[in-house]
């Protein structure tokens, strides 16, 4: 079955285009953020990171695929986009700005236009963050009180602001692309990019710790174990599926006879897929970082200390950020209300639910207890790896978030392929008939 669909890729010129496509703008983004931004000490970053890669440093970079450990013009990535879209759906859902919501409502050019001022202000907020990132970066010292930038100038300082404003803004055009020219979600293509790059060193260092005897085989044995066991639940959870059951009466169109028959309403239990994981990690990481590169100052030293991957105070926090994430997706994907209307304009309903208001109250009801077990599962997920480092000491990245974000966009990413390949077995149908009248005739051979 799977040479069958590798061979179905080849023969299919679109989606092999797509492919190749998407291969070579993830080899892009992998050679620029191997790039280091001039005038930096890397021996410091290496001191700093190698003693955090169990923190949020390490966390960040691996989920940069490396970027932020080079301090390379991708450092910042896509995070200041991923922040500037929260945002920007916050204050659409609230209702702050009357012109946001009629925007919105445009169709397609409000949504082009919408996605302009998102850009806009994601290069507002990758100045800032830039900026930040920058001054902090001016007082990491190495040991020997040899300083991380080699002349901390203005000119270093407005330079380095530049260069990563600039590459996340690059960051941002080439997921754009991909989503239009690939196959995938750009943006999430190019976070699972960067995890990946990262996870074979990580299995490596587990078997150098193996080896060394660092690390007790049975413990890797169960470190092991624990990975398939959260792989296989994640693929369970971003499939899973409540199908609500929808009865069409019967009606009357001139001579024939319309409806009647019954079909689903799928909501998933994870609808918001990696999406929130992404979001929630974005939130919680900007402070974490900057609190890293100023370990010196008393706040970032309690903040870090509170917020340590393996604290309660951090799981908890995360975890709220996760569930907040996941209503908000929901809210912004899935308008219980248009559902509703749909069904009673076109003489559907839910058996034993009465059509309109009560169909609306019902589907909130569901999508409300359906959302609050996939974010609790989700949680559970995400923290488990820093709950085992806390209690077995395991010192080496492993983590579930990025388990989640791996699996979760090579899920949907499949699908899309199996999509492609699925539309283009309707293609010789199409081509060999003629639409007369209303109805298809075979013209073909």
């Amino acid at each position: 079955m799977a040479n069958n669909t590798v061979a179905n890729i080849f023969n299919a010129p679109e989606l092999k285009k797509r492919l190749l496509f998407l291969i070579g703008a993830l080899a892009v983004f992998r050679i620029a953020a191997a790039i280091p931004i001039p005038g930096i000490n890397t021996d410091v970053l290496k001191q700093l990171f190698a003693a955090h890669q169990n923190g949020i440093l390490g966390f960040m970079n691996i989920f940069s695929g490396g970027a932020l450990g080079k301090f390379s013009i991708l450092a910042l990535g896509i995070m200041p986009y991923i922040n500037a879209s929260i945002i920007m759906g916050l204050v659409r859902g609230a209702h702050i700005f009357p012109a946001l919501d009629r925007m919105h409502k445009e169709g397609e050019s409000g949504r082009r236009k919408e996605n302009q001022i998102t850009r806009i202000f994601a290069l507002f907020l990758a100045l800032l963050q830039g900026a930040m990132m920058t001054f902090a970066i001016t007082k990491v010292e190495g040991a020997g009180g040899v300083s991380a930038v080699v002349n901390p100038s203005f000119m270093f300082f407005v330079t380095t602001v530049l260069t990563l404003a600039a590459g996340t803004m690059f960051v941002m055009w080439l997921g754009e692309q991909i989503t239009e020219k690939g196959v995938g979600n750009g943006i999430s293509l190019i976070i699972f990019a960067g995890i990946v790059d990262r996870l074979p060193g990580a299995i490596m260092e587990v078997v150098n710790r193996v080896q060394t005897e660092e690390m007790d085989f049975f413990m890797a044995l169960v470190i092991f174990g624990a990975a398939v066991v959260i792989t296989a639940l994640v693929v369970w959870l971003e499939t899973a599926q409540r199908q609500i059951p929808v009865q069409y009466a019967k009606r009357q169109v001139g001579n024939k006879t319309y409806g009647g028959q019954t079909s689903y309403l799928p909501l998933k239990i994870d609808q918001s897929g990696v999406i929130a994981v992404i979001f929630a990690s974005s939130v919680i990481s900007l402070p974490l970082t900057i609190a890293s590169f100023n370990q010196e100052a008393p706040w970032a030293q309690k903040m870090l200390e509170a917020m340590n991957h393996s604290s309660w105070l951090y799981m908890l926090v995360f975890s709220a950020l996760i569930i907040f994430f996941c209503y908000f997706y929901n809210s912004m994907t899935i308008n219980p209300s248009d559902l509703a209307d749909n069904m009673k304009k076109w003489g559907g309903f839910i058996p034993g639910i009465r059509p309109g208001e009560p169909t609306k109250n019902y589907i909130e009801w569901v999508m409300n207890r359906l959302t609050f077990c996939g974010a609790i599962f989700v949680c559970l997920i995400a923290v488990l790896p820093d709950f085992f480092r806390a209690e077995f000491n395991v010192d080496f990245y492993f983590g579930g978030t990025a388990l989640l974000i791996v699996v979760g966009v090579a899920l949907d990413t499949v699908g899309q392929v199996q999509a492609h390949l699925l539309a283009r077995n309707y293609e010789p149908l199409m081509k060999g008939s003629k639409r007369i009248k209303g109805r298809w005739f075979n013209v073909g051979q």
